[in-house]
């Protein structure tokens, strides 16, 4: 009892207490026996014919009971230790057993309609809905692809992903459809009023580049009147020149008023024109087009393509990392959506349903022949021993109510035996 799990104690008292019932109630028909014997000869009781029908009776109750408790503990071990022949059949047969046991599994447990009664009970597509749509599942979700971007990223290796978007911007820019999207671009500019935000941008940015070349241009001014003039007279007036033109230029610029311009209308206007020109005419289309591919195919704009890849990388790791990042919303998000449809869109439950039952369909065999597989190689492996213990611990209880039966129907079977023939053929009978 020492060896015995704690949670098989409670069936080990159980079958011990049967056991002493069966084997008290053999000993209580051989003590019937004797005493039916011994009690006439010493004068305890006259001899007669209901006391030689109890004789027959407790006869056949021993011999009944012990015919069960042979058959009973020749499944488990060898009775009394005796090396008879076709005792202890579990142990000797456990290979055969586990092999039986495997197949009873296989073909009468994991059936193909088993299978199917146990998916029809179950909600897959609501089940996987309350996976997607709990909390942990995206954060794990985004984790996985945070711990995965790295190696990704380095897979993609930076020279040959920079030189793929410099490849793929001429084919997405260089289509017959660009001419009419720079159109519609430049067109909202204009209804927008940006493109006289353009216009000041460029205009500050040729102020800035005159004030810092202001002494180059100086010099090409000079140089430009002393060819035309002579030495002489550029040394006289071409500094002077030089300044004029320098101030004047600065003056123009500034006197162009955002609200109220003729240089800022005119830049309206032919801003207008020329989107009216890039709708209507096939060939400035065709211009525009070309001028993209050639922007778009020049190494400095290959060179800038890398520098892009560089950022975008940088950008992606760094919001990976961050729990609420654009990514991890994105996942969220993406996840949310997909429960939502687990549980409302019938078409898509269908399909996961189908999908699933499927598979497991088809992987079925495969699945039943490994299972088999399994439970015969554990049973085998298991001591023979334990084996008897293990099963006598479950079915051993029940066992014990074949020997009380078997010592019952025997003690009434002899008994009514004894009586019939009694009857039939008289008192020799017996």
């Amino acid at each position: 009892m020492n060896t015995i799990p704690e949670a098989d104690r409670p069936a080990w008292l159980a079958l011990r207490r049967y056991r002493r019932a069966a084997t008290g109630l053999l000993a209580g028909m051989g003590v019937l026996t004797v005493a039916g014997y011994g009690a006439p000869a010493a004068g305890l009781v006259a001899d007669g014919p209901w006391l030689d029908i109890l004789r027959s009776g407790a006869k056949a109750g021993v011999v009944g009971g012990l015919a069960d408790w042979f058959a009973v503990t020749a499944l488990f071990r060898r009775p009394m230790g005796l090396p008879i022949p076709h005792t202890a059949i579990l142990p000797a047969q456990k290979a055969r057993l586990g092999e039986a046991l495997g197949r009873f599994v296989a073909t009468h447990v994991f059936t193909e309609a088993d299978v199917n009664a146990a998916l029809d009970r179950i909600d897959l597509p609501g089940m996987l809905a309350g996976v997607l749509a709990d909390p942990a599942t995206a954060d794990t979700v985004s984790r996985a692809l945070a711990g995965a971007a790295p190696s990704v990223m380095d897979r993609l290796e930076d020279g040959r992903a920079g030189s793929a978007v410099g490849r793929i911007l001429p084919v997405i820019l260089g289509g017959e459809d660009v001419a009419p999207v720079v159109a519609r671009t430049l067109r909202a500019l204009v209804e927008g009023d940006r493109h006289q935000e353009v216009l000041s941008f460029l205009l500050a940015r040729l102020k800035d580049g005159l004030k810092a070349k202001e002494a180059a241009l100086r010099a090409i001014i000079e140089d430009r009147v002393r060819e035309q003039g002579g030495r002489i007279l550029g040394w006289a007036i071409g500094g002077s020149i030089a300044t004029k033109v320098l101030i004047s230029v600065n003056h123009e610029l500034d006197r162009v008023d955002p609200q109220n311009s003729e240089l800022r209308e005119g830049f309206t206007t032919w801003v207008r024109a020329e989107i009216d020109r890039i709708e209507t005419d096939p060939e400035r289309r065709r211009e525009i087009t070309n001028a993209i591919m050639g922007v778009m195919a020049h190494d400095s704009i290959r060179g800038w393509s890398g520098d892009v890849w560089r950022r975008m990388r940088r950008m992606i790791e760094a919001d990976m990392a961050q729990p609420d990042g654009w990514s991890a919303s994105i996942v969220r998000d993406a996840l949310l959506r997909l429960a939502e449809q687990m549980r409302d869109d019938q078409l898509l439950r269908q399909r996961v349903t189908s999908g699933a039952r499927g598979m497991i369909l088809r992987g079925l065999p495969f699945v039943c022949d490994r299972l088999s597989r399994f439970i015969a190689s554990v049973v085998a492996g298991w001591d023979a021993d334990m084996l008897a213990s293990r099963l006598e611990l479950r079915v051993g209880k029940d066992l014990q109510f074949v020997r009380l039966n078997g010592t019952l129907v025997g003690f009434l079977a002899g008994a009514v035996l004894s009586l019939v023939l009694r009857l039939a053929f008289g008192s020799g009978a017996g």
